[in-house]
């Protein structure tokens, strides 16, 4: 009874059962804990799945296999990689199980090193542990890895079967790896796997990822049976490719519609940056009686975020709350976003100290909020106790932290924070980076030293970085170093009008009118148009968005 709660995804009941029968007196035996575990492995309860270790021992069951494996398996999933290993050193015996379970649980945490140490070490491999240690490779990024292995299978005799296959096509869809991916392509038709649903949403997903669409629909056509992931894998390959009016298309095809195909179109629809149809989206979702979960959720919010659609987001906020989905952390943290976005930071700090547990995402998004409403001690303050509580920040955090300093001009504690996310972190500073310091240095008046600090750059700086530099100038009224960084600006982007106004803008308040008629005829010999500014109003729900000049809205 306990095996089949934990079979069918029921493992509180699981637990709850056992716990009965335990103190009823009931003496339970290697069949009871080989059944009780996984449903402690399933919910990721390491301190029942300790209790039960404890119970194993007095039965005097711990060096029995099948209970050695099912308890290394609930280690592992449950994140206690230690006490797995502990486990399976004391084993005086092993099956191909218990291997399989601690190598998946190396692999699946990319411990590169421990991982082959212990498959090389492993006495008989089968199919399975090949694909163990390939798709525990794919998941945490090493594809190059994962695909070493496919091969040294492949010399050494083994048939890979239809779940090999489908790791190895991930790790060619990871790397953009065409060609090869092709050839894999062929060695699946020879093997006669072409109709396995598995690989064959591999196959599509590994085209989309490669961008070759056609490709992909040709092998999404040919499908005898198609389930949600082919389905979505193809929908995601056209959103990803821009190709918004063929995914909604195929989106209306699709037979059924789980939510996890929502999600996945709604995410798709968000990232190619059309908001109001996402919200759209989200409420044809809601009318078809597909209810939002978590996922959808976190989805959702940015749309309301990148619109400041305020009214609309806590209106999903109300959803959440009825849905029960307000303690996921990720959730939590979308609603943080978006409220600081939205402009209410009251709400946002509210949704943030109702998290029963921070992660990095939550901290980081919390230190952003502040950080653009310029309240920089609070943000600073919140770094801090982000690394008391254990959670090391990541290169999102440090933009955050950056942004904060420029606001107020802490230069020194900005370079501070720059020099302890390389140094301590090892985060590798990236072009939003030195964006932020760049900000820094010019909103402080440090022209110059913004002008050296980008010249000694190890990266190329892109546009980002000269425009901030430009708009420092401005601010100051440095004319002679904002016509040289103008002119970068036209070499990287002669068709962007932004600089050419803005340097424009400079001569004017200087009283510079030669500078003025200068620029103008730049712009017009080079075809140069200036974007027309952009405002959105929030009106019954509906965000309208309105053009310069132009008297129809959106």
């Amino acid at each position: 009874m306990i095996a089949a709660y934990a079979r069918n995804g029921n493992c509180e009941e699981a637990l709850k059962l056992y716990s009965g029968l335990h103190l009823m007196g009931f003496l339970p035996d290697h069949v009871t804990f080989v059944s009780v575990l996984p449903a402690c492995a399933n919910l990721a309860d390491l301190q029942h799945g300790r209790r039960i270790h404890e119970q194993v021992i007095k039965s005097g069951l711990q060096f029995n296999v099948f209970v050695g494996s099912a308890l290394i398996d609930m280690y592992v999933k449950c994140g206690s990689l230690e006490n797995a290993r502990t486990v399976f050193d004391k084993m005086p015996q092993r099956n191909v199980i218990t291997w399989n379970a601690m190598i998946a649980g190396y692999a699946q945490i990319g411990q590169v090193d421990k991982t082959l140490d212990l498959f090389c070490k492993m006495p008989l491999r089968s199919a399975v542990s090949w694909n163990v240690i390939i798709a525990g490779f794919t998941q945490t990024g090493h594809n190059k890895e994962a695909l070493s292995l496919f091969y040294e299978m492949q010399r050494t005799g083994f048939q890979p079967n239809q779940f090999i296959f489908a790791s190895v096509l991930r790790a060619f869809a990871n790397l953009a790896e065409l060609d090869r991916g092709m050839k894999v392509h062929e060695v699946i038709i020879r093997c006669g796997f072409q109709s396995d649903v598995f690989v064959g949403s591999a196959l599509v997903d590994m085209y989309c990822k490669c961008g070759s669409l056609d490709d992909a629909r040709k092998v999404f056509d040919k499908m005898s049976e198609r389930n949600v992931v082919s389905w979505t894998a193809m929908i995601a390959g056209y959103t990803q490719n821009e190709d918004i009016t063929e995914a909604l298309k195929l989106f209306e095809e699709m037979p059924k519609r789980s939510v996890v195909s929502w999600n996945a179109m709604i995410a798709g629809i968000a990232q190619n940056g059309h908001f109001s149809e996402t919200l759209n989206l989200f409420q044809q979702m809601q009318f078809s009686g597909v209810k939002p979960n978590p996922d959808t959720f976190s989805r959702i919010l940015p749309a309301c975020a990148n619109l400041a659609s305020i009214e609309q987001g806590k209106e999903i906020h109300e959803n959440i709350i009825r849905s029960g989905c307000q303690s996921d952390v990720f959730v939590a943290s979308a609603l943080v976003d978006m409220y600081g976005k939205c402009g209410n930071l009251d709400d946002a700090c509210r949704s943030f100290k109702n998290i029963p547990r921070h992660n990095v995402v939550s901290w980081t998004v919390m230190i952003l909020a502040y950080a653009m409403h310029g309240y920089a001690d609070e943000a600073l303050q919140l770094f801090e106790q982000m690394q008391n509580s254990g959670t090391n920040p990541d290169s999102v955090t440090f933009i955050g932290v950056l942004s904060a300093c420029s606001h107020v001009g802490l230069v020194d504690d900005g370079w501070k924070y720059f020099d302890l996310m390389s140094q301590y972190y090892h985060v590798t500073p990236s072009m939003a980076h030195y964006a932020c310091m760049v900000d820094l240095l010019g909103r402080a008046g440090y022209l110059y030293e913004a002008q050296d600090f980008i010249e000694n750059m190890p990266i190329k700086p892109d546009a980002t970085i000269w425009s901030s530099l430009l708009g420092a100038c401005k601010i100051h009224a440095n004319i002679d170093l904002g016509e040289l960084v103008a002119n970068r600006l036209f070499e990287l982007d002669p068709a962007d009008g932004a600089p050419y106004v803005l340097l424009s803008n400079m001569y004017a308040e200087a009283g510079r009118w030669d500078g003025i008629i200068n620029v103008r005829k730049i712009m017009k010999d080079r075809q140069v148009k200036k974007k027309p500014g952009c405002s959105w109003i929030e009106l019954n729900n509906q965000v309208h968005s309105f053009l310069v000049g132009n008297e129809s809205n959106q």
